[in-house]
């Protein structure tokens, strides 16, 4: 996604637990801002306008703070389990033509072999990406992969100029034959075959 999302902030002065849950009673997520050699920089975030941002997966952010803005990428999104309310955000800084490491979710797309289904090993694939070019998703096509088939990391196209850093051998997504009712029963049909032949030899 390389649309910048601008977020307004401003600088953190209160810290502890009691000045965060303050900030986010007054709709703020804290935050900090780091990279290129800086010092990290604690901030507040708008609430709302933040949660929205952060929808997108590696999403491109120009973050303006007290009269400057900065580009910056999500790193790290601490989430209240419960609630699912975000609680604190690391955002590093970026640059155009540099390159940084990302996870990036993987979509599935298609449709398997009919009485298959699909079982996806890993949710995200780690690449080397152009910071201002991130993809959002990678695609993982299934359509008609029959029972057994993989889809390696190997096997999924990056955009260009991007590396793979998740091992190429890893299996992303499994296409395998679920284990139901018709299985059950060929198993009871099975063991009833069996009980006569040993009641016999008995």
């Amino acid at each position: 996604m390389s649309d910048k999302l601008t977020l307004a902030a401003e600088k953190r002065t209160e810290f502890g637990k009691g000045a965060a849950r303050r900030a986010r009673a007054a709709h703020k997520i804290p935050a900090v801002i780091y990279g290129h050699g800086s010092d990290p920089v604690h901030i507040l975030l708008p609430g709302h306008d933040t949660m929205m941002a952060l929808k997108h997966s590696n999403a491109l952010l120009t973050i303006e703070l007290d009269g400057s803005s900065e580009t910056a990428i999500a790193k790290d999104v601490q989430v209240e389990p419960v609630r699912r309310i975000i609680e604190h955000v690391d955002l590093l800084l970026v640059k155009k033509g540099e390159k940084i490491t990302v996870d990036v979710p993987v979509h599935v797309v298609g449709e398997s072999f009919a009485g298959t289904i699909h079982v996806v090993e890993h949710a995200t694939v780690q690449i080397l990406a152009e910071a201002t070019h991130l993809p959002e998703s990678l695609e993982v096509s299934i359509e008609g992969l029959e029972e057994g088939a993989r889809v390696y990391a190997r096997d999924i196209e990056l955009p260009k100029g991007s590396e793979l850093v998740t091992d190429a051998d890893a299996a992303v997504v499994v296409i395998s034959v679920p284990r139901g009712a018709g299985a059950e029963e060929e198993e009871a049909e099975a063991a009833a075959a069996e009980a006569p032949a040993e009641a016999d030899a008995e």
